[in-house]
């Protein structure tokens, strides 16, 4: 027994099948090609540059594209943009509005606007 020699593995005779040029063989690599994304049959320019698209990896996924730019620093930013602001060098119409609308307020009377006090006095209300 022991100078059998060891049986070919199963999947060794399925692939010796399918690499045959037997009509078995071709219908098994078809078979295999559709299962797995490959092309078999011929096909036009057109379909294959679809199909290599759906084959690639999105652009969102895509560290070359997505990371191209560097993610603005929004504190070092925002405190240039202050010093050019305050030197004259840079205007931020928004900011402008915002600083103008406070001005207005604080001219009728009304003082300047704090959300966050307002709702501290009606919890204090609530706790005596």
């Amino acid at each position: 027994m022991s100078s059998r020699l060891p049986v070919a593995s199963g999947f060794y005779n399925y692939s010796r099948l399918a690499k045959s040029t037997s009509s078995y063989g071709k219908r098994m690599n078809q078979l295999r090609g559709q299962l797995f994304t490959e092309v078999i049959r011929r096909t036009d320019n057109n379909s294959m540059e679809t199909l290599k698209r759906f084959a690639a990896k999105p652009i969102d996924l895509d560290p070359g594209i997505v990371h191209y730019y560097d993610y603005i620093r929004h504190p070092e930013t925002d405190e240039l943009i202050g010093l050019l602001r305050n030197y004259g060098l840079f205007r931020d119409e928004h900011q402008d509005f915002n600083e103008e609308m406070e001005r207005l307020r604080e001219l009728r009377g009304k003082g300047r606007k704090r959300f966050f006090d307002r709702h501290a006095d009606k919890t204090k209300k609530k706790a005596k």
